[in-house]
């Protein structure tokens, strides 16, 4: 299953959640064995996305997501997706 959260940033606060994405990105990648990508939207600079791919367990990742975003303080959309 592939994961995408999506938020908007106010730019004068993106340098200042890049270390707190990368601090979760670590934590999913240790407790869930999946690398996160961060991207924003190429048309609208303040709307942002993570990306992870190939999760395996879906509970256990979504857990951990839901935990460590938490901590990012942004109002954050979660969307699922699975080969069609």
């Amino acid at each position: 299953m592939n994961y995408y959260v999506y938020y908007k940033v106010p730019a004068h606060q993106v340098d200042s959640l890049r270390p707190r994405v990368q601090a979760l990105f670590a934590a999913i990648r240790e407790q869930c064995g999946v690398q996160g990508r961060w991207m924003h939207r190429r048309d609208d600079p303040v709307t942002y996305m993570e990306v992870y791919e190939d999760v395996r367990d879906a509970a256990r990742f979504e857990a951990l997501l839901a935990r460590e975003g938490a901590a990012l303080g942004l109002e954050r959309h979660v969307e699922r997706f699975v080969p069609a």
